[in-house]
C-alpha cells in the first residue's frame, strides 16, 4: 500500500480531528478511502464500516501527507518540508464527529479498481 495512516488526532473534537495519512510511494490519490469502524469485544477489526469518504484525484508524492478533517471546509494544500513536499488538507464536509470514542478504528482502503451500476428504476 503507497499510503499509510499515521494517527487519529483529537478524536472527538469536530473542530480539530482529522485522520493524517502520509505517502510511502508516488500514487494517485482517487484510488484510496478512508472509512471508520468499531472493534469487536475480542478486540478485532468489526464489519461494520461507517462514515466512507473517497478522495479525489490528486498525483501524490513519496513523503506528502493528506489531513482529512471531519468539519466543514475547503480543500487546500501547504508546503512541508523545506518544500519539497506537499501536505493535502482535506475536508469531510460532515456536521459531527466521527471518531467519537476510543473503540472506533479508522481504516484505509486502496482501491486498484471499481465498477458501478446506476439503480434503474
Amino acid at each position: 500500500m503507497k499510503m499509510k495512516i499515521k494517527r487519529v488526532v483529537d478524536h472527538g473534537t469536530l473542530e480539530s480531528e482529522r485522520v493524517e495519512l502520509y505517502s510511502v510511494e508516488n500514487c494517485q490519490l482517487h484510488f484510496y478511502q478512508v472509512a471508520d469502524t468499531t472493534y469487536t469485544n475480542e478486540g478485532k477489526i468489526s464489519n461494520k464500516v461507517r462514515h466512507v469518504h473517497w478522495f479525489l484525484d490528486a498525483a501524490i508524492n513519496e513523503g506528502d501527507e493528506v489531513w482529512l478533517y471531519t468539519k466543514v471546509g475547503t480543500n487546500s494544500t501547504q508546503s512541508i518540508n523545506g518544500g519539497k513536499n506537499t501536505r493535502y488538507i482535506h475536508y469531510w464536509n460532515l456536521a459531527q464527529s466521527v471518531w467519537n470514542n476510543s473503540g472506533d478504528g479508522a481504516i484505509l482502503f486502496e482501491l486498484e479498481g471499481w465498477s458501478t451500476s446506476k439503480v434503474n428504476k
